[in-house]
């Protein structure tokens, strides 16, 4: 019997070739389908939720400023009409937890529940490669997620438009600066960028603990840290904020702070104490028209005392300056929380 000699392939040749990005891509949307599908659904509700209840605050918006003469009655009722819409979602309040929903309910599980189960072994055995697996992952889920963000914000930011309109204050009408901490990450860049941010502190967390429901928890603990001190110490100095005496300060403007001198030193920060204005201002007697003196009036009053008040604030035309700012360094936490889970996902032994 005759053997036929072949020669043996190099080891390079034998090995498995790497998935294809592709296919991996088509993995993540099979194995994070409900999650998506979760955002999609949670996005859309908003969506209809928006419109459905914008249209109707543009209308009453566009009936009061278009009423004659503003004096009368029923201009009073459409004034008291607008002003008094959605609360909630007026001031930010109802928005404000949408990315970090999204960070902890999508972000967190998509490693902590790989590691929790241990299907991470199995998956890291399909010629996927640890660090391909991960970045495939993150990669995909982080770019349908900032792009599902940025196009609500198209939408959040057309809500706001009567808010953020000049001329407001004249007319009696809610006049709210677009730098407002509490609506400023609500539309723009920065809406996409919170949205991204959280979804990587997610992926860091579920990394780090490794149990879904703790990831989830010490996701939103974090993304709430971080908002809170962007929001309250950080935002208003991106740059140098703008220092005026002057009463009349643009009812759009984002005031930092205020506080009063007396012959050129510091008297005191903030609103006036009892005792100053029963001293200075007292409020008119009962059966008066107001029961307490106007911000402005009572400005004015101290002035006439030798009070000055100088107020701290950044205007309305950096807007988008800040936006960039703000989504700028977003992006690159991001990038770097995403780079850190990685790393822990190359180190970590099967």
């Amino acid at each position: 019997m005759n053997a036929t000699m072949m020669t043996a392939r190099p080891e390079e040749d034998a090995r498995l070739r790497p998935v294809p990005w592709r296919r991996m891509a088509w993995v993540t949307w099979r194995q994070h389908r409900l999650a998506l599908g979760g955002v999609a659904a949670l996005l859309g509700a908003l969506a209809m939720w928006l419109w459905i209840v914008g249209r109707h605050l543009h209308h009453v918006y566009a009936a009061a400023t278009a009423c004659h003469p503003a004096s009368s009655i029923a201009c009073a009722d459409l004034i008291t009409s607008f002003n008094g819409m959605h609360a909630a979602l007026a001031n930010g309040t109802a928005l404000q937890p949408v990315p970090a929903l999204i960070g902890a309910f999508v972000g967190a599980p998509v490693l902590a529940r790989e590691m929790e189960t241990g299907t991470f072994r199995y998956a890291w055995t399909q010629g996927f490669g640890r660090w391909r697996w991960t970045l495939a992952k993150l990669v995909a889920l982080s770019v349908v997620v900032a792009a599902a963000a940025g196009a609500i914000s198209v939408l959040i930011a057309w809500y706001y438009q009567p808010y953020f309109a000049t001329g407001n204050q004249t007319l009696s009408l809610n006049e709210v600066s677009p730098l407002a901490s509490s609506l400023f990450d609500l539309h723009g860049v920065a809406f996409a960028a919170w949205t991204l941010t959280a979804f990587a502190i997610g992926a860091v967390a579920g990394m780090l603990i490794r149990r879904v429901v703790p990831a989830i928890i010490a996701t939103l603990a974090a993304y709430g840290g971080l908002a809170l001190a962007t929001g309250m110490f950080l935002r208003q100095h991106y740059l140098t904020p703008l220092v005026t005496s002057n009463l009349n300060v643009p009812a759009s403007a984002w005031i930092t702070s205020q506080w009063w001198t007396k012959g050129g030193t510091f008297a005191f920060a903030g609103r006036p104490s009892m005792e100053l204005l029963q001293q200075f201002c007292p409020a008119p007697p009962l059966g008066a028209r107001s029961a307490k003196p106007a911000p402005g009036s009572l400005a004015q009053c101290l002035s006439q005392h030798g009070y000055t008040q100088w107020t701290s604030y950044q205007p309305a035309g950096r807007f988008w300056p800040f936006q960039l700012i703000e989504g700028g360094w977003l992006l690159a936490l991001s990038l770097l929380l995403i780079a850190a889970a990685v790393w822990l996902v190359h180190r970590r032994t099967a």
